[in-house]
């Protein structure tokens, strides 16, 4: 189906896309987050390497647009094509729970945002902190069912917003750096040694997990670009320049307090390194600047949440009622299913002691097995050949950088541990009631036997945490 031109993307608004998915609360909490692991020098070392695996992940999405320009629902239509119907699926509902979780995030740090100057909002999840959550959730959900361009456009405003104070932050932090504090943290205030930055690094790199989620928003809506070239072009792009603020605002911090100052502040970190060189008002300033990036990181959550699940309809991979649109071509019975869900993890997050960090890492635990997935299809091209020409000069190069994205997909997994992704397995499981409608509404065969073994595996793993859950074992 075509997209009305109406309702396309400009490269610009594609490249806000990815870049209002990754500037969210993340960077805003780096300088505490890395003060608390590492100094100065594993900070750089974590940011090279995390840099690496993104930007090889980034160029697999560019390449993967320019060669399979027929696939054009992204990260979840490069996993069925290359492994499958089942983990095609799995990758789509996998990202699009991600998607929910994500959003969850943001409207509980909303409310915990506020919450430090209206008492009532408490840390996020109190009852006034829900209801006016859910306020918000069905105002956007409003706002969505009027077209996607529009919601896009909104999106563009909020991201440069957003990017505003973080450029004040970067240019106040320059002219209150001092060298004599940066070098105090250079090593992290340990022995210098390489074992310890060695275990420096390590712990900081589950950081870098959260800040680069997001990094595949233009491929997700690459069917509503108007040139398909300008989706690869806006990965990277954006990619690239919230790179470059996440390293400079890190960076910088260590020039302004001492580590164990920095790992000391509340969230936002931001907030207080700018007031240590300002005063109070750059705690107010700072915060407001977190609101208007967490209102436009929840918009673009939202956005791809329902865009993965109804182009997976589209496939037939999820049951075809999913596929519905109204008269602006907005995904609707894909954004009424998604905030449904949406509101239910709100619910449960009263329940939850640490709602907000829990949601974070469900986020990236979820969005990393399709992340894996697509470096691995984009390897599996270049291995192969396949839409290759014969002894062309880019293929070597494609496996190369295919490869270093699949070891970093992988790697992240095993840094983030085995608890989130029992936890994960728990919500992939029951996903697959969608799968078994979509396959019996077809008519076809379930799985076949990988397909059953992979589903086994996420079956067994989710008894296995529901098991350690109730027993103690593991906790959330």
């Amino acid at each position: 189906m075509t997209t009305p031109q109406d309702q396309q993307l400009s490269r610009g608004a594609l490249t806000a896309l990815v870049v209002g998915s990754m500037i969210g609360s993340g960077i805003f909490a780096v300088p505490s987050a890395f003060g608390r692991s590492t100094g100065g020098l594993g900070a750089l070392i974590a940011w090279a390497i995390a840099g690496t695996g993104m930007l090889m992940l980034a160029f697999v999405f560019q390449t993967l647009s320019r060669r399979r320009p027929d696939l054009d629902t992204g990260i979840y239509a490069y996993a069925k094509e290359g492994f499958g119907n089942y983990l095609g699926f799995a990758s789509a509902v996998g990202y699009w729970i991600g998607c929910c979780l994500a959003d969850v995030a943001c409207l509980v740090l909303i409310k915990a945002t506020l919450g430090q100057f209206f008492p009532i909002f408490g840390d996020g999840t109190t009852v006034v902190a829900i209801l006016s959550a859910s306020v918000l959730l069905w105002a956007v959900h409003i706002l969505i069912l009027r077209g996607v361009k529009e919601a896009a456009a909104l999106n563009t405003i909020a991201t440069v917003a957003k990017i505003v104070p973080i450029a004040v932050f970067i240019f106040v932090a320059i002219a209150g750096f001092k060298a004599d504090i940066f070098a105090m943290n250079f090593w992290g205030g340990e022995e210098q040694s390489l074992s310890s930055l060695a275990t420096q690094v390590r712990n900081t790199m589950l950081v870098t997990v959260f800040v680069f989620v997001g990094i595949e928003g233009a491929s997700v809506y690459s069917r509503y670009a108007k040139k398909r070239e300008d989706v690869g072009i806006a990965t990277v792009l954006g990619f690239l320049g919230v790179l470059c603020l996440l390293i400079m605002v890190t960076m910088l911090s260590y020039g302004v307090l001492l580590r164990p100052d920095l790992a000391a502040l509340p969230t936002p970190a931001m907030a207080g390194v700018m007031a240590s060189i300002v005063g109070p008002w750059g705690l107010i300033f700072v915060s407001i600047g977190l609101l208007i990036s967490i209102l436009g990181n929840y918009l673009s959550w939202s956005l791809l949440a329902a865009e993965v699940l109804h182009s997976a309809a589209k496939n037939k991979t999820m049951p075809s009622f999913l596929a519905g649109e109204n008269e602006n071509g907005t995904p609707s019975a894909a954004l009424w299913l998604t905030n449904i869900v949406i509101q239910v993890f709100l619910l449960v997050t009263w329940f939850a002691e640490y709602a907000f960090t829990l949601a974070l890492k469900m986020t990236s635990s979820m969005t990393l097995i399709p992340y894996l997935l697509v470096a691995a299809y984009g390897l599996k091209l270049a291995w192969t050949g396949e839409t290759y020409k014969p002894d062309e000069r880019g293929r070597s190069v494609d496996r190369v950088r295919g490869a270093i994205a699949v070891a970093y997909a992988a790697g992240m997994l095993y840094a983030g541990g085995p608890k989130y992704l029992l936890f994960s397995a728990v919500l992939y499981a029951p996903g697959t009631f969608l799968y078994f409608l979509a396959r019996r509404e077809q008519k076809k065969q379930l799985f076949t036997f990988p397909e059953m073994i992979a589903f086994a595996v996420f079956a067994i793993a989710a008894i296995a945490a529901v098991y350690a859950l109730a027993t103690g074992m593991l906790t959330v």
